[in-house]
């Protein structure tokens, strides 16, 4: 007897790669709130910014989290191509950002939210490892996604400090940081070496990320001078990526472009830290224009990609697991 081909069911196959832009649309959220005592910004927008994009995020974990339901192997063996990864950990990192989200609202939720991203955050750490011991040794490279796997806990210390967890933010500034130089200097002699192949050079822009985050937590822990090297050094890797932008983007528009998206709010949020603290008119400036150009750039990408989502093409294109 002649069968109708199965509908596919929701969450089935959905592709870690829908994650990276929700992490930066959550980022320039994020941003905004910064800007509020540096331009007088109205409150509304941030609010209206992370209440719709916390939606959004919540949406889409529960959509992975049918998949993980019907099937956990998917989880590893979505860690075995390079969007997965880097959208697993966009995915955990978010919600280091979702804590720094409920801060102002309640400093008990967010410590509770806090908690479930380190949890999930090492639950991810642990199975990258594993994955890289039984693969094969062309995936134990260093890649820029090593930055959030490894080096994402230094988002703990953006609600962990204001909570009264100093020392344990201190901790993990210093590890972060030595992290962060460490797969730096690697990638740098990488790509001196041999070039990255066109669809994967937009990964290079993550790089921005940690040293943004590693200056507004030594902002945060109150050490100026090292706020202002890692300002210098991500405005350094921003200027050289903005120099090489067609040969970063050779390849055209691809979902690995998510990778574009976080890197922006984090430089736009360290810039408007450093003004708020009263650094100078130059950072002012760097974060208003970095502030709209987020503003600009990481909806449109963070759009193409749901709409290649919705559309089926996105989990194919990523090879995304299925349940």
């Amino acid at each position: 007897m002649f069968k109708l081909p199965q509908k596919a069911r929701f969450g089935e196959q959905t592709p870690p790669a829908i994650f990276p832009p929700i992490f930066g649309l959550l980022g320039i959220g994020l941003a905004w709130r910064r800007a509020e005592p540096v331009f007088q910004a109205p409150p509304a927008v941030s609010q209206l910014i992370l209440g719709a994009v916390s939606l959004l995020f919540l949406f889409a974990l529960g959509a992975y989290g049918l998949k993980v339901i019907r099937r956990p192997a998917v989880v590893a063996e979505d860690l075995r191509v390079l969007p997965g990864r880097a959208g697993l950990a966009a995915m955990v990192l978010s919600v280091y950002l979702m804590a720094a989200v409920l801060l102002p609202m309640s400093p008990r939720a967010a410590g509770a939210v806090l908690l479930a991203g380190l949890a999930g955050h090492a639950a991810l750490v642990w199975l990258v490892i594993a994955a890289l011991l039984r693969g094969p040794e062309e995936q134990r490279q260093v890649t820029p996604v090593w930055h959030l796997q490894f080096v994402g806990v230094i988002f703990v210390p953006l609600v962990a400090i204001p909570l009264g967890y100093t020392g344990l933010s201190r901790f993990i500034f210093y590890g972060a940081g030595a992290f962060a130089l460490a797969i730096l200097a690697i990638s740098v002699a990488q790509i001196i070496r041999r070039d990255p192949p066109p669809p994967l050079r937009p990964l290079m822009a993550i790089h921005v990320a940690p040293f943004s985050l590693l200056g507004a937590v030594a902002l945060m822990l109150n050490e100026r001078l090292p706020a202002l090297i890692f300002a210098a050094l991500a405005t350094a890797i921003l200027a050289a990526l903005l120099i090489r932008a067609r040969y970063i983007a050779a390849a055209g528009f691809s979902p690995l472009w998510g990778a574009f998206t976080f890197p922006l709010a984090a430089y736009a949020s360290l810039m408007l830290a450093l003004a708020g603290a009263g650094e100078g008119e130059p950072f002012r400036f760097a974060g208003g224009v970095t502030l709209v150009a987020g503003t600009l750039m990481i909806p449109a990408i963070a759009v193409k990609v749901m709409q290649a989502w919705a559309k089926g093409g996105l989990a194919v294109k990523t090879n995304a697991a299925r349940a």
